[in-house]
């Protein structure tokens, strides 16, 4: 093999006249296959294998991950997987793929002729091999949207990491563009309050309304990640949106791995506090989500509802995520069409073949 064509020895097969294309990549966090400990197992030791998603010492952590974690938290973690597995497979799949097809629906019917596809950071339907597919039909312009609106160097850094990584294997690289956050969006909050106040509709208000984020070690936030703060600033102005007092809602993060501290306040420890301080009702729904996913469905729907109710709680409601509702979509399909501009998105690549086809016809006479 030449010394020369190594590091491309990933590229897509290429064709010489192939009308350029822009795309538009929606990437998420990721699944297994199943809930297999197998499939769990593989998913997890890439996950948790990321140098983004835990920074500590790397020789330290390998030997821990592979000698501990890799041979206890697959089947545990299988069967929380299995106790929201659905017969379309794996909610966070089901619905980053919906979603993937209402953002095109939306650009399309606004002509813009582009490209959307989704991609997961881990696991199947990798980045690399979505990028792969869309460099092999033309897309020579990609826009890279997170599914996570506050940003955090656990989830998009790495997100570019996966794409800096696939393009240092390509010869003629797309132009890409990166959204790192819309924690703040105008449309991606009223997509929010919309899902709470519709469900509020349905089932009354609660006395508190607790939104749960995602957690992250707390030494993040004092090397600078800016998620915590844009966390809190999604919380303040859905709070707005709702009209609440400070009183009425409470900013908390989940899913704490390890002994390390991490953001504070937790949120089962502080749903049982208020579950022992006699708070009869609260509403859970998780910003940091736009797909419900294990995170949602089984720490929040069922660990944290059982907590609560044990700690004296009477009634526990989750909220949904935003998943494929319109006025998300419609907020998805904004976000985008404004990281969009100043690339040709609103004529079709054939448009010239298409233009030459219909004069020749006229030309001859034929009714098109």
């Amino acid at each position: 093999m030449s010394l020369f064509s190594a590091p491309y020895a990933a590229e897509p097969p290429f064709s010489h006249g192939q009308a350029p294309r822009t795309a538009v990549l929606y990437c998420n966090l990721g699944t297994p296959d199943s809930p297999s400990a197998t499939d769990v197992r593989r998913f997890l030791a890439e996950f948790l294998g990321d140098p983004r998603v835990v920074e500590i010492p790397r020789l330290i952590w390998m030997v821990l991950l592979h000698g501990v974690v890799l041979r206890v938290r697959p089947a545990e973690s299988g069967a929380k997987y299995a106790s929201i597995w659905t017969s379309e497979g794996s909610p966070l799949k089901v619905w980053t793929d919906k979603q993937a097809k209402g953002l095109q629906a939306w650009l399309s019917q606004r002509q813009h002729h582009v490209l959307v596809r989704y991609a997961m950071r881990y696991g199947s339907t990798s980045i690399p091999s979505q990028l792969d597919a869309l460099k092999a039909e033309g897309a020579t312009r990609v826009l890279i949207v997170p599914a996570y609106p506050q940003y955090s160097a656990t989830t998009t850094a790495s997100l570019w990491d996966a794409v800096y990584q696939w393009a240092g294997q390509v010869r003629n690289v797309p132009e890409l563009r990166f959204i790192n956050h819309y924690h703040d969006d105008a449309r991606y909050i009223a997509a929010l309050g919309g899902v709470v106040q519709r469900y509020w509709q349905d089932h009354g208000r609660p006395d508190v309304l607790v939104m749960s984020f995602h957690g992250v070690p707390e030494r993040t936030l004092h090397l600078g990640d800016p998620y915590h703060c844009e966390c809190f600033k999604t919380a303040r102005l859905l709070a707005d949106q709702l009209g609440l007092s400070a009183d009425q809602f409470k900013v908390t993060f989940q899913s704490r791995l390890g002994r390390a501290k991490w953001l504070e306040p937790y949120t089962e420890p502080t749903l049982i506090e208020m579950g022992k301080a006699g708070v009869k009702r609260v509403d859970v729904v998780c910003p940091a989500f736009t797909s419900d996913c294990l995170e949602t469905l089984e720490e929040i729907n069922q660990e944290a509802r059982e907590a609560f109710l044990h700690a004296g709680g009477q009634v526990f409601h989750y909220i949904p995520c935003l998943n494929d509702d319109p006025q998300w979509i419609d907020a998805l399909g904004e976000i985008s069409q404004r990281h969009l501009s100043g690339w040709p998105t609103l004529a079709a690549p054939d448009a010239p073949a298409l233009a030459a086809s219909r004069a020749a016809a006229l030309a001859l006479g034929a009714k098109v």
